[in-house]
């Protein structure tokens, strides 16, 4: 029997089925109604032998006596239940997705330190040291969070979005603004990297990608990043 993964962000629903650490086909949603989503989509048909549920979200408790009725073992991780980031070696004041982050990241480069940079709606960055241990991280603004407080909190400047290339320098008011809110990212991501010799840096989120072109380090992109740490956990509670 495969076990479910579950990740409930700030602004998405991920989910993939996986047989161990193997991911299968992972799916997306943003709609309003997760709790339908997740009660007669993913768990309509099948039961998962372990499910994993991340959310950033406090999941109500009525819900969750459902999907535990759904599965044959129930992992919540929220601000409710951070026993298992203790069980990890995490502090319990991080989230979800970060934990998972963590735990994937130093699966995947054993014996290595690691900073790992998840580009979402929050710019985190996480440091790892070559035993596993956990070092700390930094919370920034991500890359539209930025777009979005400039029109906010000024009086005439325009919302953009992220553009395909970023000039180095603007020439006109749009073109300033995408220059600085990615030079600044840039810059602060390749300050870390440099920051922290031998290292190896790791890309996540939805635009991973995307600033991994942008820098001139050598950097790993793992776009399941967060999936894979929730696949390590479900294995861990499966051999149990």
């Amino acid at each position: 029997m495969a076990n479910l993964l579950i990740e409930i962000g700030n602004t998405a629903l991920k989910a993939a089925w996986a047989e161990g650490r193997t991911l299968g086909k992972t799916v997306r949603y943003q709609g309003e109604k997760l709790r339908g989503f997740l009660l007669g989509t993913l768990l309509a048909k099948e039961k998962p032998e372990v499910l994993v549920l991340a959310s950033i979200r406090d999941i109500p408790e009525e819900d969750i006596k459902e999907i535990e009725a759904r599965c044959g073992q129930l992992v919540l991780i929220d601000r409710a239940h951070p026993a298992i980031l203790r069980a990890y070696g995490l502090p319990e004041y991080i989230s979800p997705s970060r934990a998972a982050s963590i735990i994937a990241a130093r699966e995947l480069f054993k014996g290595k330190p690691c900073l790992v940079f998840d580009f979402g709606t929050v710019l985190s960055i996480d440091s790892v040291a070559a035993d596993g241990s956990y070092l700390g991280g930094n919370l920034s603004l991500g890359c539209r969070t930025r777009f979005k407080a400039l029109n906010r909190y000024s009086r005439n400047l325009p919302l953009v979005d992220t553009p395909a290339s970023a000039p180095s320098a603007g020439t006109s008011e749009s073109s300033s603004i995408e220059a600085g809110v990615i030079s600044g990212i840039v810059f602060e991501v390749d300050g870390y990297i440099a920051g922290a010799p031998g290292s190896v840096a790791v890309f996540t989120g939805g635009d991973a990608s995307y600033f991994a072109g942008q820098t001139k380090n050598s950097i790993f992109v793992v776009s399941n990043l967060v999936l894979m740490g929730l696949a390590a956990i479900s294995e861990d509670y499966e051999s149990r």
